[in-house]
């Protein structure tokens, strides 16, 4: 099974990439947005306990998260991979996430992260701002705090990966289909390292 963390700061351009690597590999795709989303619209009881804490405007716990995840890995447990998307965020979920795949006999094949300094960040999403209509994409202060707390929240989730032996950076400056090309040839090459262990 194949399962890739996509990682970059807001603006990186992880959502066209990440439509890109699912259509390719056919991975599953898990963006915890979107899974907050569904969970609510369904009534389940973690989207009930989401909304509730969502509506009082705070942030939902890690293991409520991690369980609308492992629904989705148990729900699809011929998959041929999952891709995550905006999630871990901090060192005790990737350790979450971890132990929920080791329970469901799979792991994290990789941490790609597209590399993007702050200016070009910043000039991206000023950018988008124009036509996104997000207002957190239209001011420049609140676009470096964003990129800041990535830097400083995320970035030890990449040393945790590190660690494990499993991060690895992609220029995220180019062209799209050349981005694309230089994160399928990390890929492949950890699909072959996958089919020589078995």
């Amino acid at each position: 099974m194949l399962n890739i963390v996509l990682f970059g700061p807001p603006g990186a351009g992880k959502g066209t990439q990440s439509q890109k690597l699912i259509d390719k590999y056919n991975l599953i795709h898990l963006s915890t947005g979107d899974l907050l989303r569904s969970e609510i619209a369904a009534g389940t009881a973690l989207g009930l306990e989401a909304k509730k804490l969502m509506d009082n405007g705070l942030l939902v716990p890690d293991e409520v998260v991690i369980g609308m995840i492992e629904n989705k890995v148990k729900e699809n447990p011929h998959a041929a991979g999952f891709i995550f998307d905006g999630f871990p965020r901090t060192v005790p979920q990737a350790q979450g996430l971890d132990k929920l795949l080791q329970d469901n006999g799979t792991e994290i094949s990789c941490m790609i992260a597209l590399k993007v300094d702050d200016e070009e960040l910043t000039k991206r999403l000023l950018l988008r701002g124009q036509t996104s209509g997000r207002p957190d994409d239209q001011n420049e202060e609140l676009i470096r705090k964003r990129v800041e707390e990535y830097n400083t929240k995320t970035r030890p989730v990449a040393d945790y990966y590190a660690g494990q032996g499993k991060f690895c950076a992609v220029e995220g400056i180019g062209e799209i289909e050349d981005i694309f090309q230089a994160l399928c040839k990390q890929i492949d090459s950890l699909k072959e390292k996958q089919e020589e262990k078995k």
